[in-house]
């Protein structure tokens, strides 16, 4: 006898997430995770009909078959199975897919929601709907876009250069970017310039003011002759002020976080790097226990591209702004923020589910991390409806003969948003020397000013910034890069092939990864161009829009494509760099390889002869009475120095010793 149904069955992807809506939802619900992705392209074989419209053929992943038949077990004798995977294309697709494949003869619903809040699941499991066919099309055409790319060209890197590389649709514009920057900072030449500042007083107010015009063009002074000849001239002349101007200036708030800014931020004031930000997001989010509301989700959905916020969450902060800092920092009207093209505005800017959540009450519950970002949430999210930051600023000309010297200027008069949140640049983070520098006194035309000193100063230009990981994001979504969720995997990819690694906070490329960038710019100089890569973003978005097919941008995209592959797999070669070692097993010539570990030598008779050792560094062993030399390993932690006479000497080091000899 069949029994009778009875309670709903929910799917999520954690089992964090899944405590914090079980605790919500109650007895009459069972949630469970599905620990990620079940189904996805098989791993050995392309895995789509290039005959058929590219349709994906989708495959159990491997050891996740347990998992599958633990949810069936779960769903029997349920009245439905609700589908409450992530909110955005991703988790609509895999809903579907197990739909599909799992649940196939279950009621299946699906419910969404962008905070893990009781109000906000209560209310989507009240008016659950039908998957979204569009979000669910856009996701396959990126998926197999990805796939395309990654299976075909995958292969040709280890033909050319050593198996275990990888190339990736947008991972592969992002190292490039990385490439062309080292490129720009390798060819700099450092130019020399002075300038001319000169200390001067008003009626015992002393103020710097700094050569700016020579005869009304741009003071420009290439080295020490021209500046003592400059300030030669400049001595026993009268400094007049020939010019005053007043004016106030309003400094708005950004908008609250969206996935890049966040990522950005983090890393500006927190030192955290991408994959470091998006852990704690989803941890924040997904539920922290904080007593005897256990567990409960702190943010909304950090995977998002819209600065949009919920009517009751503006509602909410406007009342926190009034009661903790007075209507005065209030706007009359709700600040809005522009929405770029193709964000998805159902989402919703990242913010604290409840403004009452103060950071200082969580301090008990968070982890140091976690309450770094909390906050920072928090207080971007209160400023961004807070009203502008007023300054009074001060801008004073000041002739000396042929010479135009100028000074500015300015004081906070109204704090604004910056009572609770401020950038890095902001003027009242400037050390105290500085801001007493920049005191102007009060200044009418013509006031004769005298000379304390001159004072000229060497400089020189300096190289484009190695990227690190927030001005990547931002470049990347400046250049329609990507999306939300790929930028923190997109870098992590890049330094696990180690063609980049972290160097103290910035992105620097590595031999490898010059190599395979040159090798897909001569090979597929479409695939990694930046414009082209946009615009294939820009469609994918479109499919989602119901504007294309996916069918179709899928076409467009194979066809240029697959002559680009017909062309480099008749004409690539393996590229072979010899040595003048000799390997001392067979006499043969030892040859430069890549391996999981890094470049090392290998006999050029391989596979006959076997022998191979590692690249020393050149620099001698610190230990005394060693004798060996320092050769670069890889581990789990990242790339170190250790000791060629390794076990016998145990030596390591995260950076090369300077070898004492060369000093």
């Amino acid at each position: 006898m069949k029994k009778k149904a009875k309670g709903n069955l929910v799917i999520v992807e954690s089992p964090t997430k899944a405590k914090t809506i079980g605790k919500i939802l109650g007895p009459e619900y069972t949630v469970v995770s599905s620990m990620g992705h079940l189904i996805d392209l098989p791993q050995k074989k392309l895995g789509l009909d290039l005959e058929n419209g590219f349709e994906p053929e989708y495959a159990i992943i491997p050891g996740r078959q347990k998992v599958l038949a633990s949810l069936k077990k779960e769903a029997k004798n349920k009245e439905a199975v609700f589908i409450a995977t992530d909110p955005d294309r991703e988790g609509e697709a895999i809903g579907k897919q197990l739909k599909e494949r799992v649940f196939d003869k279950f009621k299946v619903l699906r419910v969404v929601f962008h905070e893990i809040t009781p109000s906000a699941v209560k209310e989507a499991f009240n008016n659950p709907r039908e998957f979204d066919e569009k979000m669910v099309e856009a996701q396959v055409g990126r998926r197999v876009l990805d796939r395309m790319v990654g299976y075909f060209l995958s292969p040709l890197l280890w033909k050319k250069i050593a198996r275990g590389l990888s190339a990736g649709r947008v991972q592969s514009v992002a190292l490039r970017l990385i490439i062309e920057r080292e490129k720009e900072i390798r060819k700099f030449v450092p130019k020399e310039y002075w300038e001319v500042e000169a200390s001067v007083v008003k009626a015992n107010d002393r103020f710097m003011c700094k050569l700016d015009k020579i005869e009304s063009k741009k003071a420009e002074i290439n080295n020490k002759e021209e500046s003592d000849k400059i300030c030669l001239d400049l001595k026993g002349k009268q400094f007049i002020v020939s010019d005053v101007k007043k004016s106030q200036k309003r400094r708005f708030p950004d908008p609250p976080f969206i996935t890049s800014t966040m990522q950005q931020e983090a890393f500006n004031k927190l030192r955290f790097n991408a994959s470091k930000t998006m852990l704690i997001a989803q941890q924040l989010y997904e539920g922290i226990d904080i007593g005897h509301d256990n567990p409960v989700g702190l943010i909304t959905y950090m995977r998002t591209d819209s600065p949009r916020v919920a009517p009751e969450a503006i509602s909410e902060v406007r009342q926190y702004i009034e009661k903790s800092f007075g209507n005065n920092f209030l706007p009359l009207e709700p600040n809005t923020y522009k929405v770029k093209k193709h964000a998805q505005e159902a989402h919703e800017a990242i913010r604290p589910s409840f403004v009452s959540r103060h950071p200082e009450s969580l301090n008990e519950f968070l982890t140091p991390d976690q309450l770094k970002l909390y906050e920072l949430i928090y207080n971007r999210f209160i400023a961004s409806q807070m009203k502008p930051a007023e300054y009074s600023t001060i801008s004073v000309s000041i002739e000396v003969d042929k010479y135009l010297f100028s000074a500015s200027g300015s004081t906070l008069v109204f704090a604004g948003f910056m009572a609770i949140y401020k950038a890095d640049n902001d003027e009242e983070n400037l050390d105290e020397a500085k801001v007493k520098k920049n005191k102007i006194p009060i200044l009418q035309k013509g006031d004769i000013l005298e000379l304390i000193e001159l004072l000229p100063s060497q400089h020189f230009t300096k190289p484009p910034a190695r990227y690190s990981d927030s001005s990547l994001v931002k470049a990347l979504e400046e250049d329609g890069i990507g999306r939300p969720s790929t930028y923190a995997p997109i870098i992590y990819t890049l330094i696990l092939r180690d063609y980049v690694r972290r160097i103290r906070g910035y992105l620097n490329p590595t031999e490898l990864g010059f190599k395979v960038c040159e090798m897909l710019i001569e090979y597929f100089p479409k695939i990694i161009d930046i414009g082209f890569t946009a615009l294939m973003e820009e469609e994918l978005d479109e499919i989602e829009e119901g504007r294309l097919q996916r069918k179709k941008v899928l076409e467009d995209f194979y066809a240029p494509f697959k002559i680009s592959l017909d062309y480099a797999q008749a004409n690539i070669k393996k590229e072979v760099i010899t040595t003048d070692q000799i390997c001392d097993k067979c006499g043969k010539p030892m040859i430069v390889k890549w391996g999981r570990r890094g470049k090392f030598l290998s006999c050029s008779d391989f596979p006959t002869c076997r022998n191979s050792k590692s690249i020393t560094s050149g620099v001698k062993c610190p230990e005394v009475d060693c004798g060996g030399e320092l050769i670069e390993r890889r581990s789990k932690r990242g790339f170190f120095y250790g000791c060629s006479n390794f076990p016998k000497c145990h030596f390591t080091s995260r950076t090369l010793p300077q070898d004492k000899e060369e000093e």
